[in-house]
């Protein structure tokens, strides 16, 4: 049986995973490893490649942040299986506001304590939340590493892509506010479906999950 592979988004760790079902799987949360600045997402790719053993009959599911790691892994050697949810695979797929952070970058004045202690955005971009999940966001951001988080928001607006490899499945939601569905090609559309769908409406995804895993 094929190992699968979790990776997280941008201000979030494997606990955004916390009500897929996969317990019929091997599974294997990945961890964030601290980056070198020079590092783009390839080179960071590749380090999770070797550091988790990654090999060729393995699934990957990579949500937001992940899911283009996950691309860029599928980009270095054949995977199984990639399976995005709320993400993108490719450039032409990415928001405007890539472009306007590009000429103003503007996160780079942020300060590195303010870089885990927003918490205050949360709601505002993913949406209102019962308190115990609020404090569980607010727990994984807080528990992120500014260095990283610096380092992937530019890797993130450097990302250069237009190849999407094989054996990609991907899933993106109609109300996600920070990446369009409408840019979004060849993926299967949850309504109502939002940036943490995986997390809020996990019973839509589990049944997703299943039947993409079944196929051969």
């Amino acid at each position: 049986m094929s190992k699968i592979f979790l990776i997280a988004g941008l201000g979030a760790d494997t606990r955004i995973y916390n009500n897929i079902d996969l317990h019929e799987h091997e599974v294997v949360p990945v961890d964030w490893i601290e980056p070198n600045q020079s590092d783009t997402l390839t080179t960071y790719a590749q380090k999770l490649i070797n550091q988790y053993h990654i090999t060729s009959n393995s699934v990957i599911i990579g949500n937001s942040l992940g899911g283009m790691l996950a691309i860029e892994i599928a980009k270095l050697m054949p995977i199984n299986k990639v399976i995005l949810i709320s993400s993108i695979k490719t450039s032409a797929e990415e928001p405007r506001y890539f472009s306007f952070f590009r000429k103003l970058p503007i996160y780079k004045l942020v300060p590195h304590r303010l870089m885990t202690s927003s918490g205050v955005l949360i709601e505002s971009v993913f949406g209102k939340m019962k308190p115990e999940d609020l404090w569980l966001f607010k727990d994984m951001l807080k528990k992120q590493s500014p260095t990283f988080l610096k380092w992937a928001m530019v890797a993130v607006l450097k990302w250069k892509n237009d190849i999407v490899p094989p054996n990609v499945y991907h899933i993106t939601g109609d109300k996600d506010l920070v990446f369009s569905y409408k840019k979004i090609k060849n993926a299967t559309i949850v309504k109502g479906g939002t940036h943490i769908m995986i997390f809020d409406q996990a019973k839509k995804i589990n049944k997703l999950l299943k039947e993409i895993l079944k196929k051969k």
